[in-house]
């Protein structure tokens, strides 16, 4: 969980206690703020960066000590995951897109970001499907009772926090979908260019598409009271479906531990007095 001024981890030790981890959040996003399309962009790094320390402590803390993993480990399965990521889901469409034969530009981008979009729905489905990954799922839809819970006024317990729906406006997946989304638009800029610049193009827009993504989902989170709005981001919030689980109690009090151990002072004053 990530506040204004702290970050905090909490994990469940193989004997049943709950460790947490709090730090002092970095300040990138808070120095590009004012900055549009960038701002989303050093988020997007600040969240990649504390996830990864965020898995670093959740490996050591619930392993044993022969089994904790290397900073170096946790560094190259980021790099390679993102490399994966750009690989399958970025350059993979773009291929095949082109392999079609299509040529009329809006027929190739909207076949590529189809071929895109199928290759993320079936990826997201095929992980749900690991044992591990399910229970993952189960505290991605934690953090989201949690996180309701809080913006609700209601009591942090896990009872409350599992009244509320395991959906998220500002969720990551959200944000993914909306990226699958935006490619289709960006990369109609360049009609069917040839390879070289097919694949330079699919790269180099990568941080604009996610800047954008950013701005449209902040501006969505601003305006979900309008029906419209609601039912743009209907897609994303259905989607969550696949990439949350209904948790258990022990996992929501894992999650709310996160939370309050993030909120600040006046905020966690706040919390505690919806209690009396």
């Amino acid at each position: 969980m990530r506040g204004e001024r702290r970050w905090a981890v909490a994990v469940r030790r193989p004997e049943g206690g709950i460790e947490l981890a709090v730090n002092d959040a970095p300040g990138w996003a808070e120095r590009w703020s004012k900055i549009p399309l960038a701002r989303g962009v050093v988020t997007l790094a600040e969240s990649v960066s504390l996830g990864m320390k965020a898995l670093s402590f959740s490996a050591a803390a619930s392993s044993d000590e022969e089994e904790k993993p290397g900073k170096g480990e946790m560094a190259g399965g980021v790099v390679v995951a993102l490399l994966l990521f750009v690989g399958v889901f970025i350059l993979v469409p773009a291929l095949l897109a082109r392999a079609s034969g299509l040529r009329g530009s809006i027929a190739f981008n909207a076949f590529e970001g189809a071929v895109r979009l199928l290759l993320f729905l079936g990826y997201i489905v095929a992980i749900g499907r690991v044992p591990d990954i399910k229970r993952v799922f189960q505290y991605h839809g934690a953090e989201h009772k949690s996180i309701a819970a809080y913006e609700n006024g209601v009591e942090l317990t896990p009872a409350n926090a599992q009244r509320f729906t395991t959906e998220h406006v500002r969720c990551g997946t959200n944000f993914l979908l909306t990226v699958m989304v935006l490619t289709i638009v960006c990369y109609s800029v360049f009609g069917r260019p040839g390879l070289a610049l097919l694949l330079l193009s699919r790269a180099v827009l990568i941080p604009v598409i996610a800047g954008l993504a950013y701005e449209l989902i902040r501006l969505a989170a601003r305006n979900m009271h309008r029906h419209w709005v609601r039912v743009a981001m209907r897609p994303g919030l259905l989607l969550q479906r696949l990439t949350t689980r209904e948790p258990t109690d022990d996992q929501v009090e894992v999650a709310i531990a996160a939370l309050r151990a993030a909120l600040t002072a006046e905020q966690l004053a706040e919390v505690e007095a919806r209690a009396a």
